[in-house]
């Protein structure tokens, strides 16, 4: 049995805890019982709208209403103090049956209770405490919103980019720490490295059922992946790849440069967002830019950047006209002291035009030049951003043949997702002390990539992004400013407000 079934079976059964309190209030004992129909019931006893009832048939909502639902009914038992109204909440299955059960709790009609004049400062805590709850539920469950970052899915999202996150869409997860600050991520407001969770309390991974699965192209909100340890001095940077470039002893031991190394847990990393290339059982290769997955040619987003070496008859590019050309990233210069721009399909037949310019190539990295920070990290793999693969992307329940040569594909998940002692001895491979010679997955994996491909931290860099760090679906753009602009000057897009993300 789930956990699904179980929260469904608890909400069911939950108000069977009211079995005297229905007494009580002049119902049948009995109707305390009946799914369903109890709620009713216990809906009339505390005297409230219809629309109550109607708000217990959604999803995570209902969960916020039984807990009003609670309060009103120790309300009717006298206890308006805050500490046990509290303690109803927070232990119903204990509270409920002794105000019931006990002789000197005696239940008033809620038409008949005095009302008590609350003082400011229980108003106000009151309001707080009721909008902390209701905002922690549909932040945690529902949906929660985000800002855009970097630059790695431009011209699609854009610096600065204000969304909204459907997490119903793939389901909700339950928080691996859910003893938490509210409403900040991994540290506490007004602090640098001050943890925001406590960690001696956890839940194991759970996601609810979600409206709909994951799809090719999707824009997806995920927990960074090699985000599961952090430098703290340079946390916008791989640890990993901090390790492979400077050596784990200095890492470690040079806390001047890269602070404390600590660990997180999945649902405290840092939010990314990319665009959903290949699916769990996929097959994935990228041949000179061009994606393909199983074999057929990837669409490619409408406003995809690549970076292109454009030459010039000798005249410099005017900023005005880049900006002109909705161009943004940074001007380079290649060692030919040539000019690369990071341009669209549409701006680059635009740039192609301009009268100064003589050729605009695309800057493509040749088959076989291995660039040693591109997954897996071996030279084996001779991969690099522009010819990659071909890569098997992990599905639950599948197998694949293990040796020494294909490990270090597969050797994080192992380890570091789906948690098993991984050794090496010679030409033999080891899993929780017993040879193995193929592993079977047990979660689903994808490969995630941003729309500006050459200036994206994505599935390249750092390999695939495990099921239970998936966070939601990107679906809509409510704001977006330009930080680089004043409000007299264009800050707010305008026309980039109230769209859907595509």
């Amino acid at each position: 049995m789930d956990l699904m079934t179980i929260l469904i079976i608890i909400i069911l059964v939950f108000p069977a805890l009211l079995y005297k309190v229905f007494e009580d209030a002049g119902k049948q004992s009995w109707q305390a019982l009946m799914p369903v129909y109890n709620y009713y019931v216990w809906i009339q006893i505390i005297d409230k709208k219809w629309w109550w009832f109607a708000l217990m048939f959604v999803p995570f909502i209902n969960m916020f209403m039984i807990m009003l639902m609670i309060v009103e009914t120790v309300k009717c038992y006298g206890k308006n103090d805050l500490g046990n109204q509290a303690l109803a909440v927070l232990f119903p299955f204990a509270y409920l049956p002794w105000i019931g059960f006990s002789a000197d709790q005696k239940y008033t009609v809620p038409s008949e209770i005095v009302k008590i004049k609350k003082s400011v400062a229980r108003e106000w805590i009151d309001a707080i405490i009721f909008a902390v709850v209701a905002a922690s539920v549909i932040r945690i469950f529902m949906v929660e919103a985000y800002t855009i970052p970097t630059s790695s899915m431009e011209k699609s999202l854009l610096v600065g980019d204000f969304l909204f996150v459907s997490k119903l869409s793939y389901g909700p997860k339950i928080p691996n720490t859910p003893l938490a600050f509210p409403f900040v991520h991994h540290t506490m407001p007004l602090t640098q490295y001050t943890k925001s969770y406590v960690e001696w309390f956890k839940w194991p991974y759970y996601r609810f059922p979600g409206l709909t699965s994951i799809k090719h192209n999707d824009v997806v909100v995920f927990n960074y992946p090699d985000g599961d340890t952090v430098a703290l001095k340079v946390q916008n940077q791989s640890y990993y790849a901090l390790v492979r470039q400077f050596g784990k002893e200095r890492v470690w031991s040079d806390k001047f440069n890269f602070g404390d190394i600590v660990a997180r847990p999945v649902d405290k990393r840092e939010n990314y967002i990319k665009r959903c290339i290949a699916l769990p059982g996929d097959s994935l290769l990228i041949k000179d830019q061009v994606v393909y997955v199983n074999g057929k040619i990837s669409e490619l987003p409408g406003e995809a950047q690549f970076k292109y070496v454009v030459k010039t008859d000798g005249s410099a590019m005017n900023k005005k006209v880049l900006d002109k050309l909705n161009i943004t990233e940074d001007v380079e210069t290649n060692e030919n002291g040539d000019m690369v721009l990071t341009l669209t399909a549409s701006s680059h037949a635009k740039v192609k035009a301009l009268g100064n310019v003589t050729s605009v190539e695309k800057l493509v990295q040749p088959k076989g030049f291995w660039q040693p920070y591109i997954f897996p990290f071996d030279s084996t793999y001779a991969w690099n951003v522009d010819n990659f693969g071909p890569l098997y992307i992990p599905k639950a329940g599948a197998t694949v043949n293990l040796t020494v040569a294909n490990l270090p594909l597969y050797s994080r998940i192992i380890e570091a997702y789906e948690l098993n002692k991984l050794e090496v001895k010679g030409d033999k491979i080891f899993i929780n002390g017993q040879e193995a010679n193929k592993y079977t997955f047990k979660m689903d994996y994808f490969w995630m990539m941003g729309d500006n491909r050459h200036n994206s931290a994505d599935s390249r860099f750092w390999g695939f992004v495990p099921m239970d760090h998936i966070v939601g679906k990107a679906v809509f753009v409510w704001l977006s400013m330009d930080s680089n602009k004043s409000i007299l000057d264009g800050k707010i897009r305008w026309s980039k407000l109230f769209r859907t993300v595509k």
